[in-house]
């Protein structure tokens, strides 16, 4: 096999999502490369040789730069904060690396441009972690509407909802908190959050037109963590929109880090004139489906039959499933990550494109970017008429 030599920079939630994956690869998939875990790059050399003791990195850097430049290096995966990912990219691509990174890809759409242009002119092969479409079931819901059953598109439909900071006594910044600081995160929920919403969303029902905002700060002040002062808080803790699609349907999306009792309430639904799908991240395993017409015979369900159907996506023939364990038994949150670097890998070895790719997530932050501004104006903002004037 041909070791794939993994650089990661951060090890903290998504740099231990990342190396399970890199690790039970070829555990589950039969492809060419095997990832060797050669270095983790942190400031913090203690915790970094911690956390590569634990996952069996060989080595550990605190300077990103040299990791990047390291010939026994092939791959850089970026796995830190967001204001983190604009310089390593660039410094990566001119070094010939492959590159996987976290999202949001960029702190606003213009370092998202330089990076999807660096990438492409490097030619090396990339991927932003929108790990949510690799589960089984959103998989599903996207094959159902390339097939046909959804037919014409109506209402699309998105929730992101978590709790974790109504407390006002929550610091802001640090290691832990710093999607909580503007500075180090660009956005709060609509970069952290709703970032996955439209990017499931443009897959499922392709681009977004145009968008009208309203965003909230419940909590102004916070302390930083690091810093011990009183600070005003510039992230939105919560994000309204409307949207209209550009194949004419129109779409609601809503997240919030305040709704008491909602961990990682993640849902989407998509209503067409042939038919309706649901998911809901929390309860993973299933794809809810409603089907109107009979996708062959094109007549309508027998109306003492009619109802949302409840699939258990665990059968070989769904996605990726043929790869684990036997049809009703489930897989987890970790493997969406696996399944992201399997389809990745096998990309690279076949040469073909795998999404989403930086090209990919630059449209999801002319979205993101978009909700911002209309939420700062308080008017409609065009997708591409904002794209110009930026």
């Amino acid at each position: 096999m041909t070791p794939l030599r993994i650089g990661i920079v951060g090890y903290g939630f998504m740099g231990r999502a990342h190396s399970n994956a890199y690790k039970r690869l070829n555990d589950f998939f039969a492809v060419q490369h095997r990832p060797v875990l050669t270095a983790v790059c942190a400031r913090d050399a203690s915790k970094a040789q911690a956390f590569a003791s634990n996952w069996g990195y060989e080595r550990v850097e605190t300077d990103w730069r040299r990791m990047v430049e390291a010939p026994d290096i092939d791959l850089i995966d970026i796995a830190s904060p967001n204001d983190t990912h604009y310089e390593i990219v660039l410094a990566a691509a001119k070094a010939g690396k492959m590159i996987l990174c976290e999202k949001p890809l960029a702190m606003n759409v213009r370092q998202a441009e330089e990076m999807t242009e660096a990438v492409e002119k490097a030619g090396v092969p990339n991927m932003v972690w929108f790990n949510y479409r690799r589960v089984p079931a959103v998989a599903l819901a996207r094959q159902v509407v390339d097939e046909g059953r959804i037919g014409k598109p109506f209402h699309y439909r998105a929730t992101y909802l978590q709790d974790w900071t109504i407390s006002p006594d929550l610091p802001q910044g640090g290691a832990a908190l710093w999607r909580l600081d503007v500075n180090v995160a660009g956005s709060g929920v609509t970069g952290d959050l709703l970032a996955h919403s439209i990017d499931t969303a443009m897959w499922l029902n392709g681009p977004i037109s145009r968008v009208t905002a309203l965003t909230r700060t419940f909590i102004k002040e916070r302390t930083h963590a690091i810093t011990g002062a009183v600070q005003s808080v510039g992230i939105d803790d919560a994000c309204m929109f409307l949207a209209e699609f550009a194949n004419g349907s129109i779409g609601t999306f809503e997240s919030t880090r305040y709704a008491r009792g909602r961990k990682n309430f993640n849902t989407f639904e998509l209503n067409g004139a042939a038919g309706s799908v649901y998911f809901d991240l929390e309860d993973p395993q299933y794809l809810s489906f409603f089907e109107y017409n009979q996708l062959q015979s094109g007549q309508k369900i027998e109306s003492h039959l009619a109802g949302w159907r409840k699939i258990h996506v665990t059968n070989s023939e769904h996605p990726w499933m043929s790869h684990y364990w036997v049809p009703g038994t489930t897989i987890g949150y970790e493997h969406t990550f696996l399944n992201a670097l399997a389809d990745f890998v096998a990309a690279v070895e076949s040469g073909k494109r795998v999404r989403p790719d930086f090209r990919d997530a630059l449209e999801t932050q002319r979205v993101c970017d978009a909700v911002l501004l209309s939420a700062q104006t308080g008017a409609w903002v065009d997708i591409q008429t904002a794209q110009a004037e930026a």
